[in-house]
């Protein structure tokens, strides 16, 4: 079974135990950019991965979600950003680039610039780590929101904090989703990585250090304080948080932005 892997930092929660302590029997682990590992669960070359939100409503009719896990914060995370030249105010028919490494923040750029600030941009494709030459604004995200730059921008507004702000919800970056047609022929190993995440997140809790620590190692230019970075993420996928993804989902699906979702269908297995 192929499984995929953010290869963030605010991904190896999950993984600390697969990579650290006891591989699963039969699994291979390919690590990506988010939007690499959404096209890659489209196209069915991986069987089970974590993917952008905006993604899994594309492909909702393909997919199961895990009920257990998601990458959420509530309000500031730090690691979805908006890097401007102007104020978040005066972007109306400047030039924004988006990041080409994931799918949720770039919908959830739109949905915050046209809904609440009304403003209409000129979005252009970049690099997961752009420069601001010719460019207006510019969303980054994931560890490239975290690293130290040469080019500080004056204004940098957190998209979690705004959401947060703007909605009242918080955001549901990524879910957990398998494809459907290999649930029956894989749920062993389905179950055994159900398994490693829930000890990771208990390793999370248990011996932190330890966990930082590889972290530290496996992202070493890394600038924020990772400990407080977990810390703001949330990784249970509870009530609170289905719901704020269903209100994300019911706004960018009628301004057209994402195929419209009506629920999500959960593997319900622990």
């Amino acid at each position: 079974m192929n499984l995929g892997y953010i290869d963030y930092l605010n991904c190896y929660p999950f993984y600390f135990h697969l990579f650290e302590k006891k591989p699963v029997h039969g699994v291979k682990i390919v690590s990506r950019y988010p939007a690499i590992l959404n096209q890659m669960l489209t196209d069915g070359e991986l069987d089970m991965s974590p993917i952008s939100s905006a993604t899994c409503a594309d492909v909702a009719n393909e997919v199961m979600v895990l009920p257990q896990f998601c990458l959420s914060s509530v309000g500031y995370v730090g690691s979805v950003i908006l890097t401007s030249r102007v104020p978040i105010e005066d972007l109306n028919h400047r030039k924004i680039g988006l990041t080409s490494a994931s799918h949720t923040s770039v919908v959830l750029l739109k949905i915050l610039l046209e809904n609440y600030y009304k403003a209409k941009p000129t979005y252009v494709p970049t690099v997961p780590r752009p420069v601001l030459e010719g460019m207006d604004a510019a969303l980054v995200i994931g560890n490239d929101a975290m690293v130290n730059t040469s080019e500080p921008a004056p204004y940098i507004y957190d998209l979690g904090d705004l959401w947060l702000r703007k909605t009242g919800f918080p955001v549901v970056f990524a879910v957990f989703a398998v494809r459907r047609s290999i649930v029956e022929k894989n749920i062993t190993q389905i179950k055994a990585v159900v398994s490693s995440y829930h000890s990771s997140l208990s390793s999370l809790l248990k011996e932190k250090d330890l966990v930082i620590a590889k972290a530290r190692e496996k992202y070493p230019d890394i600038v924020y304080d990772i400990s407080s970075y977990y810390d703001r993420l949330q990784f249970e996928f509870s009530e609170d948080l289905k719901n704020a993804l269903m209100f994300y989902y019911s706004v960018a699906g009628e301004m057209g932005l994402i195929k419209k979702v009506s629920k999500i269908e959960y593997l319900d297995i622990d």
